[in-house]
C-alpha cells in the first residue's frame, strides 16, 4: 500500500474540512445576527400593537431560542453531522420534558392567556381560585395577590384561568346591598324615611343611579327593607360600614326595633300523682 502524500491529505481532507468549518462558522455568525434582527423587529411590532411588555419579552425569548436552534442545526449540517438523528433526539427529549412539566406548561399557557386577554390587571381586587386579594404581580407561571390583612398569596395561573374570576374593581361604581329587618309592629314608612335621610345625607352616595329603599321580604320574624345605593368602587366598604352604623343608631333613637331570632320555652308542671 502506497503512503498517502501530504498533498493528497491537504487537498482531500484538510482543505475541505477547513472550508466546511469556515462555512459553518459563517452560517452560525450570520444566522445569529439575522436571528437578533428578526427578534428585534418582531419585538417592536408586538409593542406597537399594545401587547403587554411581559408577554412581548416572553414571546421574543421563545422566538430567539427557536431560531437560534435552527441556525445551530444548519451549522452542524454543514459540518457533516447527521442532523436528522439530532432532531429526532431533540424531539424525544422535548416530548419527555413536556410530559414531566405538564402542570408547569399548563400554568405557562394560562399565564399567556391572562396577559393577552387581561381579565384583570395589577392593582385590581379579584376573587379567584378560592381566594381574594389585590393583584400585585402577573407572572408567566403565577399571579401574586395581597389579601386585605396584608398576606401575600401566590396562585398558579392554571388555577385562576380554570375557574371563575370575579374582578371586584373592574368597574368605576358598585352597588351596596344591605337588608334591615324591623318588627311587624313598627312603622314601616317611618323606618323607610329614616333610611332615606341617612342615605341622602352621605355625599359619597351617587345620585345617578338613584338609591333604592324598598320592601324586600315579609320574613318569619321581621319586615325586611332592602337598601341599595350606588357608590364609587373605592368608597364601597367605608360607605357600607357608615350606613350600617348610621341606620342602626337612627332606629334606636326612634324606637324602631331590629328583631332577632328568639325561642320561647314553655314549662309545664306534671303532677306525679
Amino acid at each position: 500500500m502506497e503512503p498517502v502524500s501530504s498533498a493528497v491529505i491537504l487537498n482531500d481532507y484538510l482543505i475541505p474540512w477547513a472550508i466546511n468549518i469556515g462555512l459553518a462558522i459563517g452560517i452560525l455568525l450570520i444566522g445569529l445576527w439575522v436571528v437578533k434582527l428578526v427578534v428585534r423587529i418582531s419585538d417592536r411590532l408586538m409593542q406597537r400593537t399594545g401587547m403587554d411588555p411581559m408577554l412581548t419579552r416572553f414571546l421574543a425569548s421563545i422566538l430567539r431560542a427557536l431560531l437560534s436552534l435552527v441556525v445551530v442545526i444548519a451549522a452542524l449540517d454543514q459540518l457533516g453531522v447527521h442532523t436528522t438523528s439530532l432532531i429526532a433526539v431533540l424531539g424525544a427529549a422535548g416530548l419527555a420534558i413536556g410530559l414531566a412539566l405538564q402542570g408547569s406548561l399548563g400554568n405557562l399557557a394560562s399565564g399567556v392567556m391572562i396577559i393577552l386577554f387581561k381579565p384583570f390587571k395589577v392593582g385590581d381586587f379579584i376573587e379567584a381560585a378560592g381566594t381574594a386579594g389585590v393583584v400585585e404581580q402577573i407572572r408567566i407561571f403565577q399571579t401574586v395577590l395581597r389579601t386585605p390583612d396584608n398576606r401575600e398569596i401566590t396562585v398558579p395561573n392554571g388555577k385562576i384561568s380554570d375557574g371563575i374570576i370575579v374582578n371586584v374593581t373592574a368597574r368605576d361604581t358598585r352597588r351596596v346591598d344591605l337588608v334591615f329587618g324591623i318588627g311587624y309592629g313598627d312603622d314601616l314608612a317611618r323606618a323607610r324615611d329614616l333610611i332615606l335621610e341617612i342615605v341622602e345625607a352621605d355625599e359619597r352616595i351617587l345620585k345617578d343611579p338613584a338609591p333604592a329603599v324598598v320592601l324586600a321580604d315579609l320574613a318569619d320574624s321581621s319586615v325586611n327593607i332592602a337598601v341599595r345605593p350606588w357608590v364609587s368602587s373605592g368608597d364601597f366598604w367605608a360607605v357600607r360600614a357608615d350606613l350600617l352604623e348610621g341606620i342602626k343608631a337612627a332606629f334606636d333613637r326612634n324606637g324602631i326595633n331590629i328583631p332577632y331570632p328568639q325561642r320561647d320555652v314553655h314549662l309545664y308542671q306534671v303532677n306525679s300523682g
